[in-house]
């Protein structure tokens, strides 16, 4: 219910206001897309290239030393409430995001796989940050990822911050590793690399959001540690906005430095075959 004042333009909450911020990123993004679509109407700007110059991939999946590692699974990406959703959900529902990440979720708990979520939070010291990059400042500024501290879960439940509601059962199930906060895009700021090598693993299947932002620095810095990366392309998306297409940028990158770049469906018949 709404009280008289929850309409008091002094008194909006950042997520609230944000909502008149990614009005207007959206009607960009739509202007953006609707140009890309006229120019590209018989293509796929996605699509393999009919004429690869870089070899195949020969990464052959190993159950006892492989892991399923999920970056940012959480609301404010991955669902229409979360505060990026106008610059986001177009990727996210053109390639089945969501519903690609819980298919990678049940087939690794199937095959009883090592499975880590890498998520983002911000805590109040956070916001204390004497310099930012252009995102960290807009991040900061609509409350992304905030929580109310790093020893409470007040507020957590069903804010941005949270895990996606249909991830929980999978997260929550007392075997998943939920790693400490990464602050920026890569996991160098958190535990992920030593948990996966306390687990034994060395081989990484990376998913997540968002594609040119954390997914891409976690495949660079588990690259640089010396794990064997595959991406699986549509178990991502990125924000679509005039300064370019996030996951166009994260794509060509995938395939540069990818051991593998996997679909969904590609990534599901390694797990039933290893």
């Amino acid at each position: 219910m709404c009280s008289s004042h929850d309409h008091d333009p002094k008194k909006l909450s950042r997520r609230e206001a944000l909502r008149g911020g990614v009005a207007t990123a959206a009607a960009a993004v739509a202007a953006t897309a609707a140009a890309t679509t006229t120019a590209n109407a018989d293509t796929d700007p996605y699509a393999e290239p009919a004429e690869p110059a870089l070899p195949p991939s020969d990464m052959k999946l190993n159950l006892e030393r492989a892991a399923i590692v999920v970056t940012d699974p959480q609301i404010d990406f991955l669902s229409p409430d979360g505060v990026t959703w106008g610059v986001v959900g177009e990727s996210v529902k053109r390639h089945n995001t969501v519903e690609n990440i819980e298919r990678l979720f049940k087939a690794g708990k199937s095959r009883d796989m090592t499975v880590a979520v890498s998520p983002h939070f911000y805590y109040p010291t956070d916001h204390g940050w004497r310099f930012e990059g252009a995102l960290e400042k807009l991040m900061h500024k609509i409350g992304m990822f905030d929580r109310k501290g790093s020893l409470t879960t007040e507020g957590f439940e069903g804010s941005g911050a949270d895990f996606m509601p249909q991830y929980k059962k999978y997260i929550f199930d007392g075997k998943t590793i939920v790693t400490s906060p990464h602050k920026l895009y890569g996991n160098e700021s958190n535990d992920l690399g030593l948990q996966l090598r306390k687990a034994g693993v060395d081989q990484v299947i990376l998913a997540g959001m968002s594609a040119n932002l954390c997914t891409e620095s976690h495949l660079r810095e588990l690259l640089e540690l010396g794990f064997e990366v595959a991406v699986v392309k549509d178990a991502t998306a990125a924000a679509v906005l005039p300064e370019g297409d996030g996951y166009l940028a994260a794509l060509t990158n995938f395939r540069y430095m990818a051991n593998a770049v996997w679909s969904t469906d590609e990534a599901l018949e390694q797990i039933a075959n290893a």
